[in-house]
């Protein structure tokens, strides 16, 4: 009977875990402050260039995802249940999307990208579909509705496309996702677990040049990367070999520089580490505050191929950008 009370005590502070976590993710309410306030080990880091706040009337409100192409910049301006559009100086020109369950509409507009065409592909975390906009924000149709119709994406987070190829996450069906530019799924990986392999509400993701799959396995707290077919290669979470305690607290962003750094945003603690090819960190940037290069509570990351760096700085309501 002892026993028995064990595992059920046991399995209660895991569904309270995941309440709280589940909880921390979507809202983003409070943060631990670490104390960080200010560039820490900033070598090789990039420095800030400017801030991106939104229109006049109507500024960012928890801007989750960002991503940019030799046109535009796009925001995800999640609770105005909008996309918004800058030029490559930082100005605002457009926004567009509504609250909704229509075509163009959004209830929690999330992972945003484009392709090489210019369209915007946007995925609504609570709509469960990815809808894809013109370069002006015009609503032209739903990618891969058939995942949606099934239930495969549920819960799209993270988007990104890279190589003509359609990367997502899904956090409460624990898989990371490859289409193809037509909507054909290529790979379906990972479920719920801990071990190698498994997600715990995934966030980020991304591919190197060799097609590799960077996932972020948010409530795990770390990233996993997969080989182009799908197999597990290794966990990268700040420790030797990723076997050790991570240092991310609640990650979230990941991209590529053309250096071969990686960045992840580990959004509880307010910061930005960097890593090399090996897994080694090699600087780590930002910090609690509401200075130019502090966040507070930081989410989407995106490295446009000029090495610009675009960081969601939620709370602070901006969009930090450093090369």
């Amino acid at each position: 009977m002892k026993r028995r009370n064990v595992f059920i005590g046991m399995a209660l502070i895991a569904i309270a875990t995941a309440a709280v976590f589940t909880f921390l993710f979507l809202n983003n309410t409070k943060a631990v402050d670490t104390g960080l306030l200010k560039v820490l080990d900033p070598q090789g880091a990039p420095n800030y260039s400017m801030s991106l706040t939104g229109d006049f009337d109507k500024p960012l409100k928890k801007p989750m995802d960002v991503t940019a192409n030799e046109s535009f910049t796009y925001v995800s301006d999640t609770d105005n249940k909008r996309v918004l559009a800058f030029d490559v100086g930082g100005n605002f020109l457009f926004s567009f999307g509504e609250d909704g369950q229509g075509e163009g509409q959004f209830k929690f507009p999330y992972g945003i990208s484009t392709d090489e065409k210019g369209r915007v592909f946007v995925a609504d975390l609570y709509n469960g579909n990815i809808s894809i906009f013109d370069e002006k924000g015009k609503f032209i149709e739903y990618f891969a509705p058939e995942a949606s119709k099934d239930g495969k994406v549920s819960s799209p987070a993270a988007l990104r496309i890279i190589d003509k190829k359609v990367y997502v996450t899904d956090i409460k069906a624990n898989k990371a996702y490859v289409f193809d530019m037509k909507g054909k799924l290529l790979l379906e990986i990972g479920k719920h677990g801990t071990n190698d392999g498994e997600f715990n509400a995934p966030n980020g993701i991304t591919a190197d040049e060799e097609g590799n799959i960077y996932v972020v396995d948010t409530g795990n707290q770390r990233v996993q990367i997969f080989d182009k077919k799908g197999k597990f290669v290794k966990i990268i979470n700040g420790s030797n070999n990723g076997k050790g305690e991570s240092i991310f607290v609640n990650p979230r962003g990941i991209g590529f520089d053309s250096r071969g750094i990686m960045y992840v945003v580990s959004n509880l603690t307010h910061v930005v580490y960097g890593f090399d090819k090996d897994g080694k960190k090699v600087f780590q940037m930002g910090g609690m505050g509401e200075q130019n290069g502090q966040f507070y509570l930081p989410n989407g990351l995106f490295v446009d191929q000029n090495d610009n760096v675009f960081i969601t700085d939620t709370v602070n309501l901006r969009v930090q950008v450093f090369n």
